[in-house]
């Protein structure tokens, strides 16, 4: 029997999205937990899983000071680096991984926002990764520094930062290649309050960005996957 990925979410209400629906369409059961507001524990080890996907939220990787589960999260990180599994950091995920490898994160400088479709650029070493400049989904207003040893794999004009490798397995992203246009609405709805931050595209100019770019994002994901899991082409 394969082992489950697990998927750490940071609010109970949220939508692993095309990230889950990926890894299922690759075999793979899938356990999700949620640390912060649900108040569940992370596992000791990861011998029982395949690997990890941390998501986004509305908190800060700063946080761990009043936030428990954000404390848990950045100590649970490295272990499961060192473990050698697959793991990925999707926007706070991400700058959990690079907080928790010794790495700032901290606002934009001016105060800016990344909220909607923006162009991402590939490294020299993000070739691994990306066929060329790339429009992802962005939802952010704080920016994470590359870590000690780690790899940047690609940049952005208004957070240089989007991407890195650390060791083989381990990945941060600024962006969220979980997000569908049903998940992009809910969060329109639900987080409007946001639009208004300097640098946030209005709902109009995401709903284009969505229809214009999605399927290159979605083909992304694939080739993300396919270079991230286990080369045997499918679960351990």
């Amino acid at each position: 029997m394969s082992k489950p990925f697990l998927l750490v979410v940071q609010v109970e209400q949220a939508n692993p999205g095309r990230v889950a629906r990926k890894l299922r369409e690759r075999g793979y059961e899938l356990e999700i937990r949620c640390p912060v507001e649900c108040g569940h524990a992370l596992p000791e080890a990861l011998d029982d899983y395949a690997g990890a996907v941390v998501f986004g939220g509305p908190m800060s990787a700063n946080d761990d000071s009043t936030l428990p589960g954000i404390r848990a999260e950045l100590e649970w990180i490295p272990k499961v680096v060192e473990s050698g599994k697959p793991f990925l950091g999707i926007c706070l995920g991400a700058q959990l991984l690079a907080r928790a490898l010794g790495a700032r994160v901290a606002p934009h400088p001016a105060g800016m926002a990344e909220i909607g479709y923006f162009p991402v650029c590939p490294t020299v070493d993000g070739g691994e990764l990306f066929d060329g400049p790339l429009c992802v989904y962005h939802w952010h207003q704080e920016g994470f520094e590359i870590p000690s040893d780690a790899v940047l794999l690609a940049q952005g004009e208004r957070f240089p930062n989007q991407a890195f490798r650390y060791g083989d397995k381990a990945f941060g992203i600024q962006f969220h290649p979980e997000v569908t246009a049903d998940i992009m609405e809910t969060w329109l709805e639900r987080a409007a309050h946001k639009l208004g931050l300097p640098g946030a595209q209005s709902p109009d100019q995401q709903r284009a960005g969505n229809l214009r770019h999605d399927a290159a994002f979605e083909r992304w994901l694939d080739r993300f996957l396919d270079r991230w899991l286990p080369c045997e082409g499918g679960p351990e």
